[in-house]
């Protein structure tokens, strides 16, 4: 097959690579996106149906450790923001100046960036009542005495009705095809790039072949690291990856607080951050049956009393670094991620405090997801909990991955503050690799600002 040119191309159409997109054809640049899932419409979100066709794997992906820590990837056109809530943070600065320090990260004055995307998105509180299960989060931190939060959203309202996330497909993707500046090819996995004269070569596992001057990979915190070590780039790539470790519990109260359409609640208890957050997560019959898998009296439980319950977690900053590896033979990554003494410590205190806030909202019941703990039922019965969780009883996932090439002018920084793979002229990365370490907050809105502000550096360079 014969190859084509193009002056930028854009991998995975994710949070950074449609920012990157955007404001390329905004510029008047012509740019190729390439996206290795498809375009479903019409699909429910947080169902079955939904992580079959908009996960990788169908959802099912997990490092290799004890324990084990389960993860979710995107694999459609606008990655992660179509599938995620849409709840919205600007960086920390603490954790800003922590990656300025020790990374060495140059120009993180974010002001104006962060606001034109939260103007582009719609980001903005809730106009419509907030749900039960969320408010529970605030009443019992306020019978605590500590903080919480309503945590915006990028979501547009409408006079009635739900109103609509404003994932990547509805606003960037969707304003940068509008241009006529930008290509979408949509199935095309990338498996090659190889530096050439004046650029890169790019091939798909699709037989199809490109080559540009300027590339910008956008795959996400597990798949760039790979696609670069795959392709003998491996200089500090892929050895950092940081996760936010996270432990849930299901609380059943004597009211109802869940429904069909809840969603992902939006009140998060803040009063312990950055080391560690409270929130609430997608609540639906057929996440509760899975939260009981190793709990018989929730799942038994389930089915007559689901209205009566939520799910509600703990993450915490993590602290250890997991590595991306190729496997000979595999054309998948082998993610590896090793949970510290530490964080299985700050979990078990996370998850106490939890659970005593949930307690004092009138929770009848708690079940966290230890194998092999018992429900609690009151504010004695905490003492049961562990002081430390065990690698053989926690069950772990985490949905924020970042980290696995990190931005930054130290030695150790694969690319350079501004998303250049250092090296290698021509080599943009724009995405969740390129946060230096877990920020202690859901990403999206850190990767979109460190994307767009890159983007506006390499305009500026070139006229």
């Amino acid at each position: 097959m014969s190859e084509e040119s193009f002056p930028h191309i854009v991998v995975g159409s994710g949070p950074g690579g449609a920012t990157t997109a955007h404001l390329l054809a905004q510029n008047g640049k012509d740019v190729l996106l390439l996206e290795e899932g498809s375009h479903h419409v019409g699909l429910e979100s947080f169902s079955p149906q939904e992580m079959l066709h908009r996960y990788r794997n169908g959802g099912i992906t997990a490092t290799v450790g004890k324990p084990l820590v389960q993860y979710v990837e995107g694999r459609t056109l606008g990655g992660g923001s179509e599938i995620n809530s849409g709840l919205y943070h600007r960086a920390p600065r603490s954790i800003v100046e922590r990656w300025e320090a020790d990374f060495g990260l140059l120009e993180t004055d974010w002001e104006n960036v962060c606001e034109q995307i939260e103007s582009d998105l719609s980001v903005g509180p809730m106009t419509i009542p907030l749900s039960a299960a969320s408010l529970k989060l605030a009443q019992g931190a306020e019978s605590l005495g500590w903080q919480a939060t309503e945590v915006p959203r990028w979501h547009k309202y409408h006079e009635t009705g739900p109103g609509e996330r404003q994932t990547m497909t509805r606003t960037y993707l969707k304003r940068a095809q509008e241009t006529g500046r930008c290509k979408v090819e949509t199935g095309q996995r990338v498996v090659g790039v190889s530096p050439i004269d004046g650029g890169w070569q790019i091939r798909t596992a699709q037989g199809r072949r490109w080559k540009t001057p300027h590339l910008f990979l956008c795959c996400g915190a597990v798949y760039t690291p790979f696609l670069l070590r795959t392709n003998g780039i491996t200089r500090n790539v892929g050895d950092s990856l940081s996760l936010h470790p996270t432990v849930k519990v299901t609380a059943l109260f004597p009211e109802e607080v869940n429904s069909r359409d809840m969603g992902v609640p939006v009140h998060q208890v803040k009063e312990f951050a950055p080391t560690m957050s409270f929130g609430c997560s997608i609540s639906q019959p057929g996440h509760l049956a899975l939260a009981g898998l190793d709990q018989p009296d929730l799942l038994r439980r389930v089915g007559a009393e689901w209205k009566r319950m939520a799910i509600y977690y703990v993450n915490v900053l993590g602290t250890s670094h997991g590595k991306i590896r190729t496997v000979p033979g595999s054309s998948d990554p082998a993610v590896s991620y090793t949970v510290t003494l530490r964080e299985l410590r700050e979990l078990a205190l996370g998850l106490k405090r939890l659970c005593r806030l949930l307690l004092e909202t009138g929770a009848q019941a708690l079940f966290p997801s230890v194998t092999g703990q018992r429900p609690i039922t009151s504010l004695t019965e905490l003492e049961n909990l562990p002081p430390v969780l065990t690698r053989q009883t926690a069950r772990l996932m985490t949905v924020h991955l970042f980290g696995s090439c990190p931005s930054g002018e130290a030695p150790h920084c694969p690319v350079d503050s501004f998303g250049n793979l250092k090296g290698h002229s021509g080599l943009h990365i724009h995405d969740a690799s390129l946060l230096c370490t877990a920020p202690g907050v859901n990403p999206q809105g850190t990767i979109m600002t460190m994307a767009y502000r890159n983007t506006m550096k390499f305009l500026e360079e070139r006229g």
